[in-house]
């Protein structure tokens, strides 16, 4: 069964901005285009094609570089009207889409392999981010609605059964990572072994302490 992926992609200007007081402007650029070739690197040797959507074209000329489908959001609209037209696309093409977000470096083969093999026995497959969120969520391309979000796990869930759909859910500490906050760094830092995030996290001489405090880790620069 054919099944793409689709990642969207906000514009580089706005990357991260609740990681400024760590990073500058081009620093936070700079690690979303390295998250994004982490995450594309796994999906493209699992699924059949990577669609990133984008409003920005930066964006899309650069993961053309990547070798993957770039798709311009039309309108002024949000994530989830971005991800339908996504999904509106994708339909012509595939049975089943992956829609993961650019900001999940630790993402592994193996865990799109499981998912995709839950997906077979399943409607919906969908893996929570650590604060409630959706961190992947493989559903049919056609009759499944968006509702990424506050919580946007359990509103996933409540779709699936309003509309009859099985699901299975996939937890993983790797996936439920979601990069927003210097803690998250740190935990790249520690995890993201063979990754191009730790990479970059490295050149611009970042480091990670334990700490005492509401925060378990401290991100600190040399």
């Amino acid at each position: 069964m054919e099944t793409y992926a689709i990642i969207p992609v906000s514009r580089f200007s706005n990357a991260k901005t609740r990681l400024s007081p760590t990073l500058t402007t081009n620093e936070r650029e700079n690690l979303l285009k390295s998250m994004l070739k982490d995450v594309i690197k796994v999906l493209k040797k699992n699924v059949t094609e990577v669609l990133v959507i984008s409003a920005d074209p930066d964006v899309l000329a650069y993961v053309e570089k990547l070798e993957v489908i770039s798709l311009k959001e039309e309108g002024n609209t949000d994530l989830n009207g971005a991800l339908t037209q996504a999904l509106n696309w994708c339909s012509k093409h595939c049975l089943k889409v992956l829609i993961v977000p650019s900001d999940i470096p630790l993402i592994k083969e193996e865990h799109v392999q499981k998912i995709l093999e839950k997906g077979r026995k399943a409607n919906m497959v969908i893996a929570p981010a650590k604060g409630g969120g959706t961190n992947a969520l493989l559903v049919p391309a056609e009759g499944m609605e968006m509702k990424f979000g506050e919580c946007s796990f359990f509103e996933h869930l409540k779709v699936a059964e309003n509309k009859g759909f099985s699901y299975s859910i996939f937890d993983s500490f790797y996936l439920s990572l979601d990069v927003n906050t210097a803690e998250d760094l740190g935990e790249i830092i520690i995890h993201g072994k063979n990754t191009e995030t730790r990479s970059y996290l490295e050149k611009i001489n970042l480091k990670v302490r334990s700490n005492h405090g509401i925060e378990r880790l401290r991100v600190l620069r040399d």
